[in-house]
């Protein structure tokens, strides 16, 4: 992993997007050269085709991204990636033919347009599949050691289960004088000698601590600060989870972790930055998304009566109440008895325009007014309603930490965890709102945002 501004990306992902990059670059300037039509040389004397394998190698990688492709979900089998692979590039031909056809020096045509994309699909496929191989030869993970068999140690366990260790090469789990193994009792090293001895047998190159009781000789300081000494990396387990899976487990926390760990900050530089970044994509989104915004007041004025806007109180930065603006999806009477309700799957409450407009995210387009009003953020954690928060920061440590930050219309919970509807949903979007309150930076944002049109064209987390 690499951290760029407090967040980690994946160095094998990187990788691969470099190495693409650079693929498209090649083979741009190659069909350029093979398969441009007589036409299109001649506007190549302009001067601006030399910008046209920058361009192309910049937009399919963008494109490329939101489809997910630089991301794990794709490595869990090749029928998604040949999906999101033929998705991607189709997306592509559609946006490349437009250009073409506003701004033809710039972009590929004809003959030229069907070998860049061929060659290009037929490139990415076959880097994929190689990076596959890599990826799972055991020469190129990190050896890691866990201390502990315990509780917290049978999560690390589940990650393994889960595909979210990838990179990394568990070699096994060490007891420390516990009698409880929440772990397989096959993954047990049965070892004697001291740490640094295991260390050395095993070629271990990072330690994971995932013991809870650390006082009394539970924790073996002297050897692990030996260990250090010797260049293996030390981690708590708190720090591991949130490099590899981008949340804060919440019950491996404590308030002394969160007051010494770095991160948490905030300051003026930081807040004048992104009130200009969300002025500036707000007021885009704004322009872009006008017309679609009409056509679904229209919409929901000729199915049902009733508002077009629905209006909500919601919970921002600092505990403020403030009132959220969404298109209504709903039939007006959808809490009859007054009693605020859980948003459920297949909702019966929602009109057929409403279904419509919450899995294409429409509904939440008006929220932009509350980021130009200054309630709200693009990116931050999510809203709630007063009567939520009341019921969830009694039930759940830390949660109004959430409110450290302004509230987003997207944000990392909502990119990276299935749309919330109860207590349990709550506390495992928690654990990712507190990952961006400790990391938050103008290039998470982007990220998320990068991500959130993820979340729309493949249509993930709908209710």
């Amino acid at each position: 992993m690499i951290r760029f501004f407090r967040h980690y990306v994946p160095a094998s992902m990187l990788f691969l997007v470099l190495v693409e990059f650079v693929l498209f670059h090649v083979v741009s300037r190659y069909a350029a050269v093979h398969y441009a039509s007589p036409d299109t040389l001649l506007l190549a004397s302009a001067g601006l085709a030399v910008y046209k394998p920058w361009l192309f190698a910049a937009l399919m990688t963008l494109v490329i991204a939101v489809f997910g492709l630089y991301e794990w979900e794709w490595t869990k089998g090749i029928r998604s990636l040949l999906v999101r692979v033929l998705g991607c590039f189709a997306v592509g031909l559609v946006l490349l033919g437009l250009g073409a056809e506003i701004l033809p020096s710039l972009f590929p045509a004809g003959g030229e347009l069907a070998a860049v994309l061929v060659i290009s699909c037929l490139g990415a496929l076959l880097l994929r599949l190689l990076f596959l191989q890599w990826n799972h030869a055991s020469g190129f993970k990190k050896r890691v050691l866990i201390l502990g068999t315990g509780s917290r140690a049978a999560k690390v366990e589940d990650m393994i289960q889960a595909g979210q260790v990838l990179g990394l090469d568990i070699v096994g789990y060490l007891p420390m004088g516990g009698t409880h193994h929440y772990v397989p009792h096959a993954r047990i090293l049965d070892e004697s000698g001291s740490l640094l001895d295991i260390v050395d047998r095993y070629g271990i190159e990072e330690i994971v601590v995932a013991i809870r009781e650390r006082r009394g000789g539970g924790l073996p300081i002297a050897e692990l600060l030996e260990c250090k000494m010797r260049g293996t990396r030390i981690l708590d387990l708190p720090a591991f989870f949130e490099r590899q899976t981008g949340i804060l487990p919440l019950e491996s926390v404590n308030a002394s972790w969160m007051i010494f760990a770095e991160g948490f900050h905030s300051g003026t530089l930081r807040d004048v930055v992104k009130r200009a970044f969300d002025l500036g994509v707000s007021g885009l989104m704004l322009l872009a998304t006008l017309p679609i915004m009409l056509v679904t007041a229209l919409a929901i004025k000729l199915e049902s009566k009733g508002p077009v806007f629905y209006t909500q109180e919601r919970i921002g930065e600092s505990g403020e109440p403030f009132t959220i603006y969404k298109f209504r999806s709903m039939f007006t009477d959808a809490e009859k008895d007054g009693l605020p309700q859980w948003a459920r799957l297949n909702d019966d409450r929602t009109t057929r325009v409403g279904r419509i407009i919450r899995r294409t995210r429409i509904d939440e387009l008006p929220q932009l007014i509350n980021v130009f009003l200054g309630h709200m953020s693009f990116v931050g954690p999510r809203p709630e309603r007063p009567y939520f928060v009341q019921e969830l920061s009694a039930q759940i440590p830390y949660y109004n930490t959430r409110h450290s930050v302004k509230p987003g219309i997207t944000g990392w919970a909502q990119v990276r965890f299935p749309y919330g509807a109860s207590v349990e949903d709550a506390i495992g979007k928690l654990q990712y709102d507190l990952y961006y309150v400790k990391n938050h930076s103008l290039f998470l944002d982007l990220m998320i945002l990068l991500q959130t049109a993820q979340v729309v064209v493949l249509g993930k987390g709908v209710r």
